[in-house]
């Protein structure tokens, strides 16, 4: 604390030209003539002089209505600047340096390393999310070209389906036609001698079948009704060579398979002296298109065609062109 003795204070008057006009004002004119510290120790004041804040400024201006104001607060803020003038002259003459600094936390690093990891976190959402485009594109088209696959591969059967069932037909149809031709050449060579012959073999009767070529009739009888396959060898569908061979089969006789080689398996025999047992064919031997057994009565069992089946007809319905016998 800081106490000291002001002995006199007088006011000094100072103008400041303004013109035509003058203003007056008074400061204090202070004089430190004496003053104690508490510990003891005398010391000078430094004296201060209080001055206005328009002092010694020309101005033009009017002055301000508030001017009581104005003085008021300027003389508080001298009070103010007088007192830590006066509490500065009184210190220490010499002040200890600051030796000490306190080292403020930094958070450069751990933002930095947050926004970094922020903007990794962002760029990798935003790989995964192109990536499961990219998946879902994929899983889409490899989708559409399976479906189109199956519905070609589809297509492409039916068509082979279709292909087949069409060369079938076609086949079938070329035997069929091959076997009229061969009918009508056959009856236009032979003529009645041909007549004759199957009439003589009307002649003859199933009755005097015996041993092995009553079962071959008998096994040939019970397929009747049977549908016509080319290429079938039973046991409910056959074409004409594989009846023949089954029904051999059955006394343990071998026979070729292809009705070509079945014409000429065995002893070649007249149409008229035909027995029952003996196997008929149509065409030439060793070129023969089509075969039977001949059952007695003047009629034979084959597997005709597709329309057919397995029927029992008489020689006439289709004249044969010869016969072999093998038992």
């Amino acid at each position: 604390m800081i106490t000291a003795l002001i002995k006199h204070a007088r006011f000094a008057r100072y103008g400041v030209n303004k013109g035509r006009q003058k203003a007056d004002s008074q400061i204090p004119n202070v004089t430190v003539s004496q003053h104690t510290f508490l510990d003891g120790s005398p010391g000078a004041l430094i004296a201060l002089v209080l001055m206005s804040h328009t002092a010694h400024i020309p101005s033009h201006r009017k002055p301000r209505r508030n001017a009581p104001k104005t003085a008021l607060r300027a003389g508080v803020a001298g009070g103010v600047l007088s007192t830590i003038a006066v509490a500065g002259a009184a210190g220490p003459a010499q002040a200890e340096p600051v030796t000490q600094t306190i080292e403020m936390p930094t958070i450069t690093a751990g933002l930095s390393t947050a926004v970094a990891a922020s903007a990794q976190a962002t760029q990798q959402v935003a790989q995964d999310l192109q990536t499961q485009a990219q998946e879902d594109a994929a899983a889409a088209t490899a989708a559409k070209t399976a479906k189109k696959a199956k519905a070609e591969a589809v297509r492409k059967a039916e068509a082979k389906k279709k292909a087949e069932a069409a060369a079938k037909a076609k086949a079938e149809a070329a035997e069929r036609a091959s076997r009229t031709a061969a009918r009508t050449t056959l009856s236009a060579t032979s003529g009645s001698s041909a007549g004759s012959a199957v009439a003589s073999a009307s002649s003859s009767s199933s009755s005097s079948a015996t041993g092995s070529a009553a079962s071959v009739i008998s096994f040939v009888k019970a397929q009747v009704g049977d549908a016509y396959v080319s290429g079938g060898t039973g046991p409910n569908s056959w074409d004409c060579s594989g009846l023949v061979q089954a029904a051999f089969r059955s006394v343990g006789v071998d026979l070729p398979r292809v009705s070509q080689a079945q014409s000429t398996a065995g002893t070649q025999v007249s149409l008229s002296n035909l027995q029952p047992g003996d196997i008929l064919y149509w065409g030439g031997a060793g070129s023969a298109y089509h075969v039977g057994v001949y059952v007695g009565g003047g009629e034979f069992v084959g597997a005709q065609n597709s329309s057919t089946g397995v029927v029992q007809r008489p020689l006439s319905y289709d004249p044969p062109s010869g016969a072999v016998r093998v038992l």
